[in-house]
Order: structure tokens, then C-alpha cells, then sequence
């Protein structure tokens, strides 16, 4: 099996365009490990200071491996990433920054270490004592090549990126769009455990490996990422994502994914559609400080279709 790594900062990117050279190429239906770092790149650890996290470039932020090919994609594809297993390194950390987060400039700035275990986090000093945080890991960064132009790691686009969603941990299948031969496919961000909206700017960023199963969609097309989403305390679930500068949008974008999606897979009517988004669906803002744009989750349980 593959294993892409990041030594010293190799095989990393940090900006999506479409003429990214590939570091690795991988077969439809191929299962392949990535060595994702955390968001710090590496730069933050058990012994940093806040002087030392205030004093780095948010540009050297949340860089992501990659890219990988897949051989065989198209524009026009659908590509499905499914998250069989992460592993995760023994520490991380959050931060409250001025530069950051939904209450920027209202708190004291702080850099906070957790000591990541098989189950919990917990702080390692007397901050948040006496709190277990699950542990639920996933990474913040999944994406695609663009059709065209440049972007930075911040804000997440159509194509994924920096989307900071929860919902895309073990057991999911996220799908983004095909829209350069061979996908180019990149991670990065690894994070312990984070709250839907990640308010403060930061979740309990760590390293770690992952392994995943990539397949192809051929010539199904979508505009946004979807995924199906683990049972944890909730079903199976069907997710689509809306991502735009604007939260009503936003709401907007997902909405629609999801009734295309279930006109699609289940055969219903667009009035269908909308009422049971209405009395079955769950809106989540997934991610609110990736600035100027926003990303807002639906999700349709599974398991209320009963043919």
C-alpha cells in the first residue's frame, strides 16, 4: 500500500490551481495511506510557547499534501474518497489569537496543549481541568484541483478544501468534483476533535495518517462536495454542503445538493424533496471562521427510506 508523506514540508502546496504537478499517482478503487501534519505544519509541539505561534505566518498555515492522480479521472467525474482508518499523533493543540475566530479581539490570546489519547482529549494544564473532549478525528483539509485560477488555503471553494466539517470522519465517503484529468486530490489539517463551527478558530490540531479508498464516479458531475457520513450518535446520514459568502447561501447551496441528491437516489418529486429536508433534515453550520466564506452541512438519515 502507498504511503504518501510530508518530510520537512515535501509534497506540500499552499494554494489550489489546476496545473499542480502530481507527487504520487493511484488507480480507481485503490487504497493509499497520507501523512497528514497538523495545521502549524509541524511548527507547534508539546514545549511551544504563544510567543513562538504568534510569530508564525498564517500564509505557512494549513498546507496540504499532495496532490495525488488518480488515473482515469475526468472533468466530469465525480470523485468518492472514503476514510477507512486515522491514526493520530499523542498531542495537539488549540489557540485563541486576535487574527482569528468568530469573537476575534475579545479574549486574552492562548495556546492551549491537549494530550490525545485511544478515547479523549484533555488539557495538560489546569485550562479546561477536569474536561474529557471525544475523540473524534478527522482531517480539515480534503479537496481537488480547480478548474481554473488560484486559491489559497483559506476559505474552503466548490471543489472542498479547507471545509473544517466534522461529519467527515472514519467511515465517511466525501465526493468532490473531477475538474482536471486526474482529480488531483490533497489533505491536510489534521484535527483530535472539533465543535461544529470551529468558533474560536482552531480545534485540537494534530498529525496523523490516513488511509483511504478512492473511486470514480464516471461523468456524474456535481457542484459541491457531498458525503455520506458515519453513524455516531446520529444514523447514517446523507451529506451535501453549501459553501458561500454568504450564510443564507450557504443554507441555500446545501438545500438544493440535497434535493438533487434525493431526486436522483430515491425518485422523489421536488415538492417531496423540500418537505422532507423540512421534517427529517438536519442543518449544521459546519465551519464559520475560514473567511469570506461559510460552509453549512445538511443531512438526511438513512435509514428513514424503508424500500
Amino acid at each position: 500500500m502507498k504511503l504518501l508523506d510530508s518530510p520537512g514540508g515535501k509534497n506540500v502546496h499552499f494554494f489550489w490551481k489546476p496545473d499542480l504537478k502530481p507527487v504520487i499517482s493511484v488507480n480507481d478503487g485503490e487504497i493509499f495511506s497520507v501523512a497528514v501534519p497538523d495545521s502549524s505544519m509541524g511548527n507547534i509541539g508539546p514545549d511551544s510557547t504563544l510567543k513562538e505561534i504568534k510569530s508564525m505566518d498564517l500564509q505557512n498555515f494549513d498546507g496540504a499534501v499532495g496532490p495525488v492522480k488518480i488515473e482515469g479521472a475526468e472533468p466530469g467525474d465525480t470523485l468518492s474518497v472514503e476514510i477507512l482508518d486515522i491514526s493520530l499523533s499523542e498531542y495537539g493543540w488549540s489557540a485563541i489569537l486576535d487574527s482569528i475566530g468568530l469573537l476575534r479581539g475579545k479574549f486574552r490570546e492562548r495556546l492551549v496543549h491537549w494530550r490525545i489519547g485511544e478515547q479523549f482529549c484533555w488539557s495538560t494544564d489546569d485550562f479546561l481541568g477536569g474536561v474529557r473532549i471525544p475523540r473524534r478525528p478527522f482531517p480539515g483539509v480534503i479537496g481537488t484541483a480547480p478548474t481554473s485560477g488560484q486559491y489559497g488555503m483559506i476559505p474552503p471553494q466548490y471543489f472542498g478544501g479547507n471545509m473544517d466539517n466534522p461529519l467527515l470522519s472514519t467511515g465517511a465517503r466525501l465526493y468532490l468534483p473531477v475538474s482536471v484529468n486526474g482529480a488531483m486530490l490533497s489533505f491536510g489539517d489534521m484535527h483530535a476533535a472539533q465543535g461544529y463551527g470551529e468558533v474560536c478558530g482552531t480545534a485540537i490540531e494534530t498529525s496523523g495518517t490516513m488511509t483511504v479508498r478512492v473511486k470514480l464516479l464516471k461523468k456524474e458531475m456535481i457542484d459541491f462536495p457531498r458525503a455520506m457520513a458515519p453513524s455516531y450518535n446520529v444514523p447514517e446520514s446523507t451529506v451535501t454542503m453549501g459553501i458561500s459568502p454568504d450564510l443564507k447561501d450557504a443554507c441555500i447551496i446545501a438545500l438544493k445538493e440535497m434535493m438533487d441528491d434525493l431526486r436522483r437516489t430515491e425518485g422523489l418529486t421536488e415538492e417531496e424533496c423540500y418537505v422532507l429536508c423540512s421534517v427529517a433534515g438536519n442543518l449544521y453550520i459546519s465551519e464559520v471562521v475560514d473567511e469570506p466564506n461559510y460552509v453549512v452541512s445538511i443531512t438526511i438519515p438513512k435509514n428513514i427510506f424503508v424500500h
